[in-house]
């Protein structure tokens, strides 16, 4: 049914997307599908990563930690740079989404709060418009 999942991460807050990680996990197993760990930072220096270079180390070791813990035999993951992760971080997903070639995003999202009775949250945005499946985790 599905071949490539893709799994947005953000790095900062990797605790918090144990369920969708595990969903994505079983998900790949069930399926025998890749998974493709997608990560958008900054060029600037952050409290993840110094430089773009050391943000994609980050973001293949992430992508392999996943791999053991979860005995997933296809695991990738890729690494966008944005001027402003905030305010591209809905398209840089889009495309990111092409790139991997994923017929499935497993993302994490939140509990809503007034912010997103006025604004679409990421999760939420990506799954109004994307032309793939998308299954949000809370």
């Amino acid at each position: 049914m599905y071949s490539h999942i893709m799994v947005p991460v953000d790095l900062a807050h990797a605790e918090q997307l144990q369920k969708a990680l595990q969903t994505a996990a079983d998900l790949a197993k069930l399926y025998q599908a890749s998974v493709c760990y997608v990560g958008v930072s900054a060029s600037a220096p952050s409290s993840v990563a110094h430089t773009p270079e050391e943000f994609a180390a980050k973001m293949e070791k992430f992508s392999q930690a996943q791999a053991a813990k979860y005995q997933l035999p296809n695991v990738s993951s890729a690494a966008y740079i944005s001027h402003d992760p905030t305010a591209d971080l809905d398209d840089t997903l889009m495309r990111a989404s092409k790139d991997a070639g994923a017929d499935l995003v497993v993302m994490a999202s939140h509990v809503p709060g007034l912010l997103e009775h006025v604004f679409a949250s990421n999760a939420g945005y990506f799954a109004s418009f994307s032309k793939i499946s998308v299954l949000v985790v809370r």
